[in-house]
């Protein structure tokens, strides 16, 4: 990855493992993944309370993610695996400032699970936002009985800092949130770097991945 390249549009890669914009194009391809998924992501999927308004389009939503990623607050990434949209990463809520930071959000394929592809596309995502952007923090937010998108965040070896109670809403009610975090101090060499290093050693499957956040 190079550090010459501009904040947004960004493709990012590692092997078959490929961060790219999402597109109002992808609408076919977006929709047909989330509908054979709808069990395996639906237990996760944040909600909006009642009263909240009406869910968006899939073109509206994805325009405002593309106005907010061009404001530069948003990175709405495809996560694409051998040239296959298998999944996708957000990086949510930039904050400059006296916070610089951005929170991760995810999902994969049932399918395509287990393989190692979330933590490179975290990885890749970690590094874009510290090297390039020049952030400061990554959080993400993930519900404590999802114990499989945890050990996404373990295998890299994003930080603990506590729970959120009642922080988000899924599946039709407040949920709480464990928060994991890395700074740019603690990953020195970066985020991908480490975790190549890391997965000789950390190579037994999950028996059932779910990484979605």
């Amino acid at each position: 990855m190079s550090l010459d390249q501009p904040p947004w549009p960004a493709t990012l890669a590692d092997g078959k493992v490929q961060l790219r914009p999402i597109r109002r194009r992808d609408q076919r391809t977006w929709w047909r993944l989330r509908q054979q998924n709808n069990d395996w992501l639906g237990p996760w999927d944040a909600s909006a309370p009642l009263g909240a308004g009406l869910p968006e389009t899939y073109r509206g939503w994805v325009a405002r993610q593309l106005r907010l990623a061009k404001q530069g607050r948003q990175l709405p990434w495809l996560i694409a695996y051998d040239s296959e949209v298998v999944g996708q990463l957000n990086g949510n809520s930039i904050e400059r400032g006296a916070l610089q930071q951005v929170s991760f959000g995810y999902w994969i394929s049932q399918h395509m699970a287990g393989r190692g592809i979330v933590p490179t596309a975290v990885a890749l995502a970690f590094d874009h936002c510290i090297g390039v952007l020049g952030l400061h923090r990554v959080e993400i937010g993930i519900r404590p009985d999802n114990t499989n998108s945890i050990r996404v965040v373990e295998k890299l070896g994003f930080r603990p800092e506590g729970i959120r109670r009642a922080a988000v809403h899924v599946a039709g009610t407040w949920r709480d949130h464990a928060v994991f975090a890395l700074t740019a101090e603690e990953v020195p060499g970066g985020l991908l770097a480490r975790w190549h290093k890391r997965q000789p050693n950390d190579s037994i499957p999950l028996l059932r991945p779910n990484p979605n956040s």
